[in-house]
C-alpha cells in the first residue's frame, strides 16, 4: 500500500506510467479493488481513473468485466503517426520562434546526456530523455491546444518505444535526430528544425516496419 493520502490525478499519473512503461503488458486485466488496495484510496478514484485512461485509449472497460489494458494495435499506432507526423515538426517550427535560452540550454542537457548513453544499458534513460525533450518543445511551442494533442499522443509513442526495445541496437536514432533538431533550433531555422523533426519520427517507425516485415 502506498504510504498517505493520494489524489486522483497522482494515483493516474502512476497508474498511466505502469502502462506506458508495460509494468501492467498489454491485455492484462486491472482488478478495482486490488487497485484501490494497493493505494489505499476508495474505489471511486480509482473508476475515475479506469474513466481518465480509457478517454485516453489507454485501457478497455468491459462492464461487469473490468479494466484491460490497450493492446499495442500498429494499425492504430498507424493513424498516431499519421498524425505525430504532421503535428509535431509544426510545434518544432513554433518552438524555434519562441523557445528561450534556458530552455535550449536544457536541450542541450538532454542532447549531452543521450550522446553518452549506450543502448544495452540506457535504453529507459534514454526514452526518459526523449520524451523530455519533446515536452520542453512543446511547452516552447506557446500553443496550449497543440501541446494537449501531442502529449496525449506521446503516450502512445512512448508505449510503442517500450514494447519495441528488442529492435534497437543503437542510440543513434536518439542521439543524431535530437542533435539535429537542437542545432537547427540554435540557428534560428525553423524549417530544417520542421524536418529533422519529421526524420525522427520517419526513422522510428522505418526500423519498426523493418523488423516487423
Amino acid at each position: 500500500m502506498i504510504e498517505g493520502r493520494i489524489e486522483t490525478e497522482e494515483l493516474y499519473v502512476l497508474i498511466r506510467k505502469r502502462i506506458i512503461q508495460l509494468q501492467y503488458q498489454p491485455g492484462e486485466i486491472l482488478n478495482e479493488a486490488d487497485l484501490a488496495d494497493e493505494f489505499g484510496v476508495s474505489r471511486t478514484p480509482v473508476r475515475r481513473v479506469f474513466q481518465l485512461l480509457s478517454t485516453n485509449k489507454l485501457i478497455n472497460v468491459v462492464p461487469r468485466y473490468g479494466a484491460q489494458v490497450a493492446p499495442v494495435d500498429f494499425r492504430r499506432m498507424k493513424a498516431v503517426f499519421e498524425v505525430t507526423r504532421e503535428l509535431d515538426p509544426f510545434a518544432t517550427r513554433l518552438a524555434v520562434e519562441r523557445i528561450t535560452k534556458d530552455k535550449i540550454q536544457e536541450l542541450q542537457e538532454i542532447v549531452d546526456r543521450i550522446n553518452n548513453y549506450h543502448i544495452e544499458t540506457d535504453y529507459q534513460k534514454a526514452i526518459d530523455d526523449d520524451e523530455k525533450f519533446h515536452e520542453i518543445i512543446l511547452e516552447s511551442c506557446g500553443n496550449e491546444w497543440l501541446q494537449d494533442i501531442l502529449t496525449s499522443l506521446h503516450h502512445h509513442t512512448e508505449r510503442l518505444w517500450h514494447y519495441c526495445e528488442s529492435y534497437f541496437d543503437s542510440i543513434d536514432l536518439f542521439s543524431e535526430t535530437l542533435t539535429s533538431i537542437l542545432e537547427a533550433i540554435k540557428n534560428g531555422d525553423s524549417e530544417k528544425a520542421e524536418q529533422h523533426s519529421r526524420d525522427h519520427i520517419d526513422q522510428f517507425v522505418s526500423i519498426i516496419k523493418s523488423e516487423m516485415l
